[in-house]
């Protein structure tokens, strides 16, 4: 006896008056349908078309076929559905599932100005590379290059997308800072060999707060792997400020950055930092204890003079301990 199976129709966000469904019957079939569920996602979260408003566009509004936000969503999507190469988009572009998520009316390409683009809706290798690839200024007579990415608008777009996360403002925050390595296999700019991690890479600073990113800075490997921490905590701190002026912000570990070793020196902790009330931060003051302070204390020399923790960055928990009670853990006592 056959097994008869029966599945209705998956319903989704619509694209102006076309219906958007996924079913069984056959037809046209995609391999990458679960980019619709990161469509909804987008749908309510635009974390998308937030990170688009951080581009500004010096094009000829009268030629362009692709907006910032249609050329953002295309390279996003390819990513999160695995195609990371430029190369990939020269097929991908005729794909009416990607035309979807990135809202383009004509999902075929049919209504394209020259006839060489009709039959592909989306835009090709060469035209997401000039988007990548353009500056934090345009030049002067600039030809190719005139979509430009406002860096201080993504660094504020990070920070604004943990806010939006909450509903209401938590008692307590902990910023956990890390850098980490980065493997490089050819002839990149800034490639440095690291002696701790055993090969070439880039140094990224990483700062986040539970699931959330909230900088995440490239960098080479010939640094400390502390330098410009503080500045990235006290930016994000009177950023979180902003929207939440009586929460608590533990820091952890205390701006060290690079937890993996292989460091020498570090910056100076500003004690006269302004917007430092209210912050506090786990440092270590012996190999054996552990002592959470407000960010003013523990100025005794440099980060990069203090002795670092074999413990990971994960010692205050949000909601969970009191910082005015010793607490015992893994041999070593948290005040």
């Amino acid at each position: 006896m056959k097994t008869e199976c029966t599945q209705e129709p998956f319903a989704f966000h619509p694209l102006n008056q076309r219906e958007v469904r996924g079913q069984f019957d056959g037809g046209a079939i995609t391999s990458d349908a679960g980019g619709l569920l990161l469509r909804e996602v987008e749908k309510r979260t635009n974390i998308i078309g937030q990170f688009a408003s951080c581009f500004t566009d010096y094009r000829d509004a009268e030629l362009v076929e692709h907006g910032v936000a249609e050329l953002v969503g295309q390279r996003i999507y390819g990513l999160a559905l695995g195609y990371e190469d430029l190369n990939d988009h020269e097929e991908m572009r005729r794909d009416p599932l990607l035309a979807v998520l990135v809202e383009k009316e004509d999902l075929t390409g049919e209504d394209r100005r020259r006839a060489s683009d009709q039959g592909t809706a989306l835009a090709g290798k060469s035209t997401l590379n000039r988007m990548e690839l353009g500056g934090a200024k345009m030049r002067e007579k600039e030809r190719y290059k005139k979509i430009i990415l406002d860096e201080t608008a993504v660094d504020r777009m990070l920070v604004d997308i943990f806010l939006q996360a909450h509903s209401g403002a938590p008692k307590e925050i902990v910023l956990d800072l890390d850098s980490t390595d980065i493997p490089l296999h050819g002839e990149q700019e800034d490639r440095f060999f690291h002696g701790y991690y055993g090969h070439y890479c880039y140094l990224p600073l990483y700062i986040v707060c539970g699931e959330h990113v909230l900088c995440a800075r490239l960098r080479p490997s010939n640094i400390d792997g502390a330098k410009g921490s503080v500045a990235e905590v006290e930016r994000i701190v009177e950023q979180i400020r902003e929207a939440w002026p009586e929460v608590r912000i533990i820091k952890c570990p205390a701006a060290t950055g690079d937890r993996g070793g292989g460091r020498t020196s570090g910056e100076p902790i500003s004690a006269k930092w302004k917007g430092g009330a209210g912050v506090h931060r786990v440092c270590l003051s012996n190999k054996k204890e552990l002592v959470a302070s407000p960010a003013g204390d523990c100025q005794g020399g440099t980060v990069g003079e203090r002795e670092q923790s074999a413990v990971c960055g994960d010692l205050v928990e949000p909601g969970r301990n009191d910082l005015s009670r010793s607490t015992a853990r893994g041999g070593a006592e948290f005040v």
